[in-house]
């Protein structure tokens, strides 16, 4: 959920440097088998930690309904802008939509959470709102990878020896439990003037690896937010850290949010409702405006958003993917959807370098198994010949306590690789 109290950022799962299967042992057996020579100094995977790098994110091209009553559009207004003032991400995201033929969508599952802003401004006469809130069977193929095919198959059959030898997902999952990463403090997080600021006092980040605001341009004079630079972790905001979520995205120059909590569990507010419904809310010096939701399929729906500065008169364009089916401590109900939604956002973010923001309630959980997710999945595409996924995840936990919270979220996690790369597998020429 979005708070000042707990961000991650991260530099893009998909760009980020993840420790592979040179580290140690391990009780429970590897991810995937060890080089018999070992990795030599040159390989880049022989450290375990490593300094995530930027992300690579994405925007897409296309053509969206035009806003009108919103902040002057065109390309010298908004630099991302395209020449008719559409985000090339969103311009492309609704392209591909349109391509769907209204035939092949089923009845609306859902159509209450779809307000549509940009039926407003449509050019066109206004959808009804089944068509406006339907859901997409429409899903993403996996992009093409530069995968290493044998690495594939030996995921693929370490994946089955776990799935019939649930004491060594076990036995892995104790090593994890018990791994310190150093240094751990988290003074910084914990001083009087701070610790309202976290929403969940068991995830703070660490003082070497932390996001820090400028603290000119905060209302309490202040650098501090409960975010980490691995992609960019948080929290959940509450309502009074909206304004230094907001400050956080913009000091980064992130256009990409993913969001992977719903508002509400069992009457529990998870996150902040941090974006308006229509029209435009203001956070001290920055406006937000809804431009368009679209929700694509039954779990997950994506926004465009302006976020203009009032003290420079700069606006930019975020796009916010949302995944609504995945509650605090569970996984989602099938890898497919989740998987989906990752090729959705990669598409989205590729070719750029800000980070991606990703929160859940606590940023660690939720967030920390997409993210770990991600980042195997494009060690992989980038043709890496072993994968060590424990080692993967001691890695984002020496840059965030608590990144990935249960047993069952790392074997999802797990199950997941396999099946991408069981897809992957499948569409390479025979």
């Amino acid at each position: 959920a979005l708070t000042p109290h707990a961000l991650t950022v991260s530099r893009t799962a998909a760009s980020t440097a993840s420790p592979c299967s040179s580290a140690g042992p391990r009780a429970g057996g590897r991810w995937l088998r060890r080089s018999r020579s070992g990795a030599g100094p040159s390989d880049p995977c022989s450290a375990r930690r490593r300094r995530s790098r930027p992300p690579r994110s994405a925007c897409c091209g296309g053509r969206c309904r035009e806003p009108t009553g919103l902040p002057a559009s065109g390309p010298k207004a908004f630099p991302e802008l395209g020449a008719d003032g559409v985000s090339f991400s969103f311009q492309e995201l609704c392209r591909q939509r349109m391509a769907v033929k209204t035939s092949d969508r089923p009845e609306p599952l859902h159509a209450s959470r779809i307000n549509s802003v940009s039926s407003q401004f449509s050019d066109g006469p206004i959808p009804s709102p089944s068509a406006r809130s339907s859901t997409s069977s429409w899903c993403e193929e996996p992009v093409q990878s530069n995968m290493d095919i044998s690495t594939g198959h030996m995921i693929l059959s370490y994946m089955e020896d776990h799935l019939k030898n649930k004491n060594r997902l076990e036995k892995e999952w104790e090593a994890l439990c018990a791994y310190q990463a150093e240094p751990n403090a988290t003074t910084i997080a914990q001083r009087e003037e701070n610790i309202q600021k976290n929403r969940s006092q068991a995830v703070v980040p660490y003082d070497h690896s932390r996001i820090c605001l400028k603290a000119e341009n905060s209302h309490d004079n202040s650098d501090y937010i409960n975010a980490s630079p691995i992609v960019i972790i948080r929290q959940s905001q509450c309502g009074h850290g909206v304004f230094l979520c907001l400050q956080m995205v913009w000091e980064n120059g992130c256009v990409v949010i993913v969001m992977l909590t719903p508002l509400t569990e069992n009457g529990i507010k998870q996150c902040y409702h941090y974006w308006p419904d229509e029209g435009s809310n203001l956070y001290h010096i920055y406006e937000v405006n809804l431009v368009s939701e679209h929700i694509w399929c039954e779990d997950f729906l994506v926004r465009s958003f302006y976020l203009k500065n009032l003290q420079t008169s700069e606006t930019r364009t975020v796009t916010q993917f949302h995944f609504l089916s995945w509650n605090d401590q569970k996984v989602p109900a099938s890898t497919r959807s989740l998987l989906d939604f990752r090729r959705k956002v990669n598409k989205c973010y590729r070719g750029r370098s800000c980070p991606v923001v990703v929160h859940c309630s606590d940023g660690a959980g939720r967030s920390g198994t997409y993210i770990l997710i991600d980042m195997v999945l494009n060690k992989m595409a980038k043709g890496a010949k072993e994968i060590d996924i424990a080692a993967t995840l001691e890695h984002l936990r020496d840059q965030r306590p608590g990144m990935v919270q249960t047993k069952e979220q790392f074997e999802f996690a797990l199950t997941a690789v396999a099946e991408e790369v069981n897809a992957i597998l499948k569409a390479l020429p025979q």
